[in-house]
């Protein structure tokens, strides 16, 4: 990134133009590629733990890299993309092309992993590349989007990321029925269909954010020929750009503060959910056993992969739905009601003999996840200035990442000592955190006027 440079981010002044559906489209396409391999590293990184030998309490542990990454790489790619103009690529853009390319370099790396350290090493490396393209997103559409669209733009994302989970779900069942893959563990310790799921991870992520990074464009500095010495004049070094997240984080808007707890609140439930789902699938409804069974685990696991498919199915197409429920009822009210949905959706996962059933309560859980990934990030964006949207986003991003933190370190002394290491009840619990995070929103989040504006006038 050498012909990167810095610049203030006031320097944005260009009037924004109605963008058509099209243009959001090509702005938002780039989600699908890194929702696509977030998703197969969220839907088989605990079997894949289990498949090298770890034990169900060793889980939460084992997914630790993801938060840390989140917590240490989020803020920093903010800042830098808040306060980064490239010639051609822009702002954001680099970023997302930078990340791609490592993401997709781990993608291909993971499946292959022989031992349990070196697949929690490349966890590490696939998150924080993750990270480096995801984090700038959030901030994008909210760059390129007036109030008034801003709405549609974060539902747009919504939308690809149920796509791309949908698909990625159904995947490894896809290349055994119809591709003749293997489900069993041979020539290495992970099944070749899992294997060659990764693979194609890596090339459609790589090239769903490189057709974004193309087919879009970024408003420049209001004064080109100005930049490279405003650049050299805002340039802080390591600790003023540590100080800047520090100030920030200790100034959040008020909304922000809110909608953290609430975020705080939700996503251990996630959590719980991608930690033990599709293991407890596999395990205790399929009765498989991933070293002296791997079949049938396999098999278990491919069911769990493909209700989690119609989940992000559901979130495909409830997504499109979102703008009538936010006129109809405005932003906060509509994030309570899925918030309900899917908690009750996790609570009854545990409840479950039948697999059939599985499809029903895994698509009230995506319902939540539509509003989840759409609703608060709508909410919080015009609370924020517009130098600092990208920095914001990513400590925003801490109440994500914190509980994460939380739940990995000791959630797994929870699961010997209190939950005699039942997977399914532990997604029951993550199911009881969606509601009371929506109890909570209810009595804490403020709704403002512009929260209940037609969201695509």
């Amino acid at each position: 990134m050498a012909s990167t440079s810095v610049l203030t981010a006031p320097e944005i002044a260009v009037p924004k133009a109605r963008l058509s559906f099209w243009q959001i489209w090509n702005m938002c396409f780039g989600f699908f590629g890194i929702q696509f391999g977030w998703s197969l590293q969220m839907n088989n990184m605990s079997a894949i733990y289990e498949y090298l030998g770890a034990s169900p309490e060793d889980i939460p542990g084992l997914w630790l890299a993801a938060p840390m990454t989140g917590l240490l790489v989020q803020p920093i790619i903010g800042y830098l993309s808040d306060r980064t103009w490239h010639p051609r690529l822009g702002r954001r853009r680099p970023f997302f092309l930078i990340g791609a390319i490592l993401s997709s370099i781990a993608l291909f790396f993971m499946p292959n992993s022989p031992v349990i350290w070196m697949a929690a090493g490349l966890l590490w490396i696939l998150d924080t590349s993750i990270n480096i393209s995801m984090e700038p997103f959030r901030a994008f559409v909210a760059d390129n989007l007036d109030e008034k669209q801003r709405p549609f733009g974060f539902a747009m994302q919504s939308m690809f990321i149920g796509l791309a989970s949908f698909v990625a779900g159904y995947l490894p069942s896809l290349l055994v029925k119809w591709f003749g893959f293997s489900r069993e563990k041979t020539g290495g310790s992970i099944p070749e269909n899992i294997q060659w799921s990764f693979y194609i991870g890596g090339f459609v992520f790589f090239f769903a954010v490189l057709y974004t990074v193309i087919f879009s464009k970024e408003y420049p500095p209001a004064d080109i020929t100005g930049w490279k010495q405003k650049a050299k004049e805002s340039n802080k070094g390591f600790g003023g750009g540590l100080r800047e997240i520090t100030h920030s984080i200790k100034n959040m808007p008020l909304q922000m503060k809110r909608l953290a707890i609430v975020n705080f609140l939700t996503w251990p439930g996630l959590f719980l959910m991608w930690f033990y789902y599709s293991t407890g699938v596999a395990a205790d409804i399929f009765k498989g056993d991933p070293i002296n069974d791997s079949e049938t685990y396999t098999r278990g696991l491919e069911h769990a992969n493909t209700t989690s498919a119609i989940l992000n199915l559901v979130t495909f197409l409830f997504s499109f739905t979102l703008p009538f429920w936010v006129n109809v009822a405005g932003k906060k009210w509509t994030h309570v009601a899925c918030l309900l949905v899917g908690g009750a959706g996790l609570i009854w996962v545990n409840h479950i003999s039948d697999p059939r059933l599985l499809f029903a309560a895994m698509s009230m859980v995506g319902i939540a996840w539509a509003s989840i990934l759409s609703m608060p990030y709508s909410m919080l964006a015009n609370h924020l200035p517009a130098d600092k949207i990208g920095i914001y986003m990513g400590i925003f991003n801490f109440f994500i990442v914190l509980p994460e933190i939380i739940a990995s370190l000791f959630f797994g002394k929870i699961m010997i000592h209190f939950l005699n290491n039942d997977r399914l009840l532990a997604v029951q619990i993550g199911g009881f955190l969606l509601i009371l995070a929506a109890i909570v929103c209810i009595f804490v989040v403020k709704e403002v006027v512009d929260d209940k504006k037609p969201v695509l006038s």
